[in-house]
Order: structure tokens, then sequence, then C-alpha cells
């Protein structure tokens, strides 16, 4: 089975996201929608923006594009690079202003 087929397959409800909780049913609309990169994909559902920063769903994200619309793998971009991020409780900032 080649990727096309492989994608193509993938059930509405499998997490392309796990960070965001985003399924592939909602990458497909943002595409069907006009998202045609990775970063327009990301700014309409989310995914890519949780704590790993798109580590795990990028390639996912990027072979549904690639089967939807038919773009190469090579006119893709990365995804925008964001600063590292972590969830820090409001208690220790609070003890912080102290």
């Amino acid at each position: 089975m080649n990727l096309n087929e492989t994608v193509s397959r993938l059930p509405d409800e499998t997490q392309v996201c796990r960070c965001e909780e985003i399924r592939a049913a909602d990458v497909r609309q943002a595409i069907a929608e006009g998202a045609h990169t990775i970063n327009d994909v990301k700014r309409r559902t989310r995914a890519g923006m949780g704590v790993c920063q798109g580590i795990f769903c990028t390639r996912t994200i990027a072979a549904l594009i690639h089967t939807t619309t038919g773009e190469p793998f090579e006119n893709l971009a990365p995804m925008t690079a964001r600063p590292p991020a972590r969830l820090i409780p409001l208690a220790q900032l609070a003890a912080a202003e102290e």
C-alpha cells in the first residue's frame, strides 16, 4: 500500500494532533476550505500548536495536504518554529511575585 492509499484510508476519527486533539476530519475540512500549507492548517485547526510543537503531527498533515491537493512534498514548507513553551502553574507564578 502506498502513501496515498494509506492516508486516504485514514479514518476521520483518527487523532492527527494528539496535543490539541485534532482529528483527520478537522484537517481534511481545513484543506477543503482552502488551507494548502502546513501553516494554513495550523492556523485553522491549532494542529501543531500543542506542547510538542508539531513533532508528531506535521508529517501526517503534510501527507493529507499532498494526497488531497497533489502539492509535492518538497513544496510544503515546515511549520513555523516557535520557542518551546512549558505549562507553569499559576501558584508558581504567584510565588515569583513575592
